[in-house]
């Protein structure tokens, strides 16, 4: 088996383990979340290879298929899980919480492009993923907001995000390295 398909599955594997640890808090709405983030998630993906934006020409376990079902099943669903579960209540600290999230969504593929497991095709490239990334995880968080009760949420606590605490440490970690690595793409590209 090849480093690329034990790094697949261990994805996979690690989705299906995190998505049943929320969704056993409260089976009807994380499933009902985690149903329809699937569901768009794949609607999406498949909308985009066929159309020829991207593609997944060596994908293990993919067969004859055009995208990772099973990637696309449980890795996104799981990061809409976390993003709803988790989100500070505020908008004005969700936005730098879902930075890190977007940063770090877009950072995997980044290393996806890098095997021969993920194209992008001419018309699409890190930005469009970043936008739509974007897109995808805030309208969930709206979604997850009518379905999640408050009582079954457990935002982080927004002075967690004030200078010096955990929150601020860890998201402008992320986000930093990110935007340095971003930097060093664009500045490998160029050449």
């Amino acid at each position: 088996m090849s480093y690329q398909a034990i790094g697949m599955l261990t994805l996979i594997i690690s989705g299906v383990i995190g998505c049943y640890f929320i969704i056993r808090l409260d089976w009807r709405r994380y499933g009902l979340l985690f149903l329809a983030s699937s569901i768009v998630g794949n609607f999406l993906c498949y909308f985009f290879t066929f159309i020829g934006f991207y593609s997944f020409p060596n994908m293990p376990f993919h067969g004859h298929f055009l995208i990772p079902y099973g990637l696309i099943s449980t890795l996104f669903p799981f990061i809409v899980l976390v993003g709803v579960r988790y989100s500070p209540e505020r908008w004005i600290w969700k936005i730098p919480f879902y930075w890190g999230v977007v940063h770090l969504g877009v950072f995997g593929e980044y290393i996806f492009k890098q095997t021969s497991i993920f194209k992008f095709h001419q018309e699409w490239d890190l930005w469009d993923s970043y936008t739509l990334w974007w897109i995808f995880l805030l309208l969930f968080e709206l979604l997850g907001g009518k379905i999640i009760p408050p009582q079954r949420r457990r935002p982080i606590d927004s002075q967690s995000f004030r200078y010096g605490r955990w929150a601020w440490i860890v998201f402008h970690v992320i986000v930093i390295a990110t935007i340095f690595l971003a930097g060093v793409y664009l500045g490998k590209a160029m050449l």
